[in-house]
């Protein structure tokens, strides 16, 4: 399996948002509070893992890294849920991100 690219989360997030219109709250900047409140939930959650098992339990093959893994896609859900109620696009996002690297690197 290779890369999962924000693209594909973006299309799979917008698949889900078709699918459960008039269920699901919509994507808009209106909305964005919600998904952001939503993901710190969820965030929580990896967080409640980690402290509850301890890191070392999220090694490969246990069930703790399987929650894990499942609680840190939520949080990229409600992430790419977020970078569309602004529209803002993988390269967008990868132009910032490598920009901010770029300070990051010569900070100290």
């Amino acid at each position: 399996m290779g890369d999962f690219s924000i693209n594909e989360m973006q299309k799979m997030q917008k698949e889900l948002q078709e699918r459960y219109k008039g269920i699901w709250e919509p994507i808009s900047p209106e909305t964005e509070k919600n998904k952001l409140l939503w993901m710190i939930g969820e965030v929580g959650e990896v967080i409640d893992i980690i402290k509850k098992r301890g890191g070392e339990k999220a090694d490969k093959g246990t069930e703790s890294r399987k929650e894990l893994v499942e609680e840190l896609a939520d949080v990229l859900m409600y992430y790419n849920d977020v970078l569309l109620c602004y529209d803002i696009t993988a390269e967008e996002l990868k132009e910032v991100y490598s920009e901010k690297f770029k300070r990051n690197m010569t900070r100290w």
